[in-house]
């Protein structure tokens, strides 16, 4: 048991103060393009209200880059900047493993603000 109480015996587990360092926000993707040379990887620009994030995006063996503009998502958005061939991604966007390694990317039901934080 750790100090907390609770049983702690995986050591991925994170602190609840370390979880909510994680800024998680609602964006939507308004451009999307292929990033030359890369296959697996596209280039998504996604608006989360204040400001527009380039971000790479691992779903170019699933998902053409035109078919993702106009998706809401949710997007890390403190996340350390990361060089993804010739292009900076300034975020992640969050997305489930599905069939066959397909990402499923996560959404609102309802309509949420550009930027709107996620709990």
């Amino acid at each position: 048991m750790s100090e907390q109480g609770h049983n702690n015996n995986n050591n991925n587990t994170i602190s609840f103060d370390e979880f909510i360092k994680v800024q998680l926000k609602i964006g939507k993707v308004i451009s999307a393009e292929a990033i030359p040379g890369m296959k697996k990887v596209f280039k998504a620009i996604v608006d989360i209200g204040t400001e527009k994030r380039e971000v790479a995006v691992g779903a170019a063996l699933w998902i053409k880059p035109e078919d993702f503009v106009g998706r809401t998502v949710v997007i890390c958005t403190n996340l350390a900047p990361r060089k993804i061939g010739e292009m900076t991604s300034n975020g992640m966007l969050l997305a489930a493993d599905g069939p066959e390694g397909k990402p499923v990317f996560l959404t609102t039901v309802e309509e949420a603000a550009l930027g709107a934080p996620i709990h």
